[in-house]
């Protein structure tokens, strides 16, 4: 089941579903970090869970990790993203391959489709908060949504010291259009941010080595 969300696109909407064919034939580029990541992700992940992700592209991390919680809604702001992951959804089922409760939507954290009434056990974001315009706003709806306890789970490609390599080119790319929006984070950065949210970080790693932070945070 699919819930769709109309929107007048960003810029940076446009180029995530522009590129969404292309980005699902990337292969991923470190399989051993990928793997590491969906590892310790189902450590703190319980049957029962009611879980959400937020920028899940095309659907494959969900299509891995709802088998593991009792609901998942994987959501993506890019239709292009959320398309593909139907069709994998689709696939999945002629193989009788659907984990239950798995569902797809065009949706962002501040869209109503993805308020359940409830709160979540967790909240998923992977390669995202570099990628977010207003990240302080986002935290705090992610607060808002997770029950009592629950978890924000997520993994930020951190540019760090290298930003005066890479912030130039992006700028050029994005004048075309050929980049989205990117935000440089250290570590520190990252967990400070999360923290002032009103979290209590209770696990960090990097994967891959070195710029891919890895954290797990508690709801205080």
């Amino acid at each position: 089941m699919t819930i769709t969300w109309t929107n007048d696109m960003t810029p940076s909407t446009r180029f995530w579903d522009k590129i969404s064919d292309k980005y699902a034939a990337s292969p991923i580029k470190d399989q051993g970090a990928y793997e590491k990541t969906l590892a310790r992700t189902v450590e703190h992940l319980g049957p029962t869970d009611d879980v959400l992700e937020l920028g899940c592209g095309t659907g494959s991390t969900a299509l891995l990790l709802a088998g593991n919680v009792s609901s998942y809604l994987a959501t993506d702001f890019a239709p292009g993203m959320i398309r593909i992951a139907d069709d994998k959804l689709a696939a999945a089922t002629e193989e009788n391959k659907v984990p239950a409760g798995l569902r797809f939507a065009v949706a962002d954290a501040f869209s109503e489709a993805v308020d359940n009434g409830k709160g979540y056990d967790a909240i998923l974001g992977f390669n995202f908060l570099h990628l977010v315009e207003n990240p302080e706003d986002l935290l705090a709806r992610v607060h808002g949504l997770l029950k009592p306890g629950g978890l924000f789970i997520s993994k930020t490609v951190c540019l760090g010291d290298k930003a005066w390599l890479f912030v130039p080119m992006i700028k050029v790319m994005q004048l075309f259009g050929k980049a989205p929006f990117v935000r440089s984070y250290t570590f520190a950065a990252v967990e400070d941010m999360i923290g002032s949210a009103g979290f209590d970080i209770i696990e960090t790693g990097t994967y891959p080595e070195p710029r891919s932070r890895f954290v797990v945070a508690r709801k205080i």
